[in-house]
């Protein structure tokens, strides 16, 4: 019997659905009722994976209700289903259509089911998403204060600098709590922050928004977090190698651990002085302290064994 696989377009009042290989097709309501009937005709065909996109928040409720009922979730990244669109030549746009092209990228990759984070883990991660706005805000106002001169707007900037400065200490607490207040999470941390180049923040960032972190291979982790390289090619030619999409969140605290790591780590600088002295670009080379880094973490949580430098 072939594997099905269900694609779901979520929007603010409605649930296209597309199952393959049959190529059927309905929708439901985005509603208690039309999550009952979806739940009832998605047991009857018993999915390999249920893939929903993710859409800034609509999928949320769908997938906690569809995980609840014990079915098989994934939630996917926009940027990788659009990507997969122009790949297979969809330009027509309905949510019908984005349904079949969600369901058909669930095929095609065999993309596994993912458990969703539990709710103190969505707790953690919008607490980390909101530092984040913080401090991109803050930054901002100081940008700002630069191209300033008269002094009541600067005296203006310098008061909303300070009370952000007040609400980002004051969700770093909260954060540090959070962490300190789970034992699984404490000993997750106390892992990760023991290689040079970790600290708190990227440590709680990882935790918070990487829950597969240690559950994944070194290829599967990198891709999810959109540091695996690919080429750009066409017949003879040969382009450059390039890495997107993903979890950005985490690439980029990923690059600061490996801003870090490259002077302060024995093994990341060492690896990072090889690819310098090999002629690689210093960007490439940080893209692959990065990735390396990335790699052990992951083995360092999946063995459950504190880094060792020998």
């Amino acid at each position: 019997m072939d594997s099905i696989v269900v694609g779901i377009d979520v929007s603010k009042d409605r649930l296209d659905v597309a199952v393959r290989p049959s190529n059927e097709s309905f929708s439901v309501g985005r509603n208690a009722a039309g999550l009952e009937q979806l739940i009832a005709r998605l047991r009857e065909l018993s999915p390999r994976v249920v893939a929903l996109e993710a859409t800034g928040g609509f999928e949320t409720v769908v997938a906690a209700a569809l995980s609840a009922a014990g079915l098989p979730v994934a939630i996917v990244n926009p940027a990788q289903i659009r990507a997969f669109a122009k790949a297979i030549g969809q330009r027509a746009k309905t949510d019908p259509i984005d349904a079949g092209v969600i369901a058909h990228f669930a095929e095609a990759t065999n993309l596994e089911p993912r458990p969703l984070p539990d709710e103190q883990t969505r707790l953690l991660a919008d607490l980390v998403g909101r530092r984040r706005q913080i401090i991109e805000m803050i930054g901002a106002e100081r940008q700002r204060e630069q191209r300033l001169s008269a002094p009541r707007l600067k005296k203006s900037i310098a008061r909303l600098v300070k009370a952000l400065e007040k609400e980002l200490a004051s969700l770093d607490t909260d954060i540090g709590d959070a962490v300190r207040g789970s034992p699984a999470w404490r000993a997750k941390e106390e892992l990760l922050v023991s290689v040079p180049g970790v600290g708190p923040v990227i440590s709680r960032t990882l935790i918070a928004e990487l829950p597969e972190l240690g559950q994944l291979g070194g290829k599967e982790i990198a891709a999810l977090v959109g540091l695996a390289p690919f080429t750009r090619q066409s017949g003879k030619w040969r382009g450059k190698s390039f890495i997107g999409g993903g979890r950005t969140a985490v690439r980029a605290v990923l690059f600061m651990g490996a801003l870090v790591a490259k002077q302060h780590n024995p093994i990341l600088k060492a690896f990072f002085d090889r690819l310098i002295a090999a002629g690689k670009p210093k960007m490439v080379a940080l893209i692959a302290v990065a990735r390396k880094l990335l790699t052990i973490l992951n083995a360092i949580l999946r063995d459950n064994r504190p880094w060792q430098t020998a």
